[in-house]
């Protein structure tokens, strides 16, 4: 029984040893957003550049990642969308700075940026109210069981975040904080 129980433990620690935290990281951003990448829309006067974000300890078994920014502070009664991105493919494991800029061609190839709450593709940097309390912007990456998620440009967040609910294998959230 003894020597069962030890195997068991063995084998327990093992596994822990070689499991992996799925976890998401940017170089761009320190907990608070810098102009470089807040809006230029809205009264704010940013740069608009998506941050450089990476991720690394996806389940093996990942075959895309999806990309969403949210700010749950926002007063609208549902919160803002900032940032759509899917159908990366599961070779690659971050988006260069820029990358929300769907002119820029920087995105990863394969990869499809969904409507922002703005009403368009591509990322919508953060411009929290004068005079408000700093405002959280969740960065979250999805590890997705599909390789295309099956939305278009014109899907909305809401729809893409349902569809991300049924495919999702592991995911991985930032904050990052900003306040004008």
């Amino acid at each position: 029984m003894k020597s069962i129980f030890t195997l068991f433990i063995s084998l327990f620690f093992v596994q822990a040893a070689f499991s992996q935290t799925f976890t998401i990281k940017s170089n761009d951003l320190g907990g608070q957003f810098t102009n470089e990448f807040t809006a230029n829309s809205f009264g704010c006067n940013g740069g608009n550049k998506s941050p450089e974000l990476n991720w690394t300890g996806a389940p093996e078994s990942t075959q895309s990642f999806a990309i969403t920014m949210y700010d749950p502070d926002a007063p609208t009664g549902s919160g803002f969308w900032h940032w759509v991105v899917v159908d990366i493919p599961a070779t690659i494991h971050e988006l260069k700075a820029g990358a929300g800029d769907i002119k820029s061609n920087i995105a990863p190839q394969g990869s499809l940026q969904s409507m922002n709450d703005t009403g368009a593709p591509g990322y919508q940097g953060p411009c929290p109210g004068a005079g408000e309390a700093a405002h959280r912007y969740i960065i979250t990456v999805y590890a997705l069981g599909t390789v295309k998620l099956g939305t278009t440009a014109s899907t909305t967040a809401a729809i893409t975040g349902f569809l991300l609910g049924k495919q999702v294998l592991a995911k991985a959230s930032l904050i990052v904080y900003c306040k004008r």
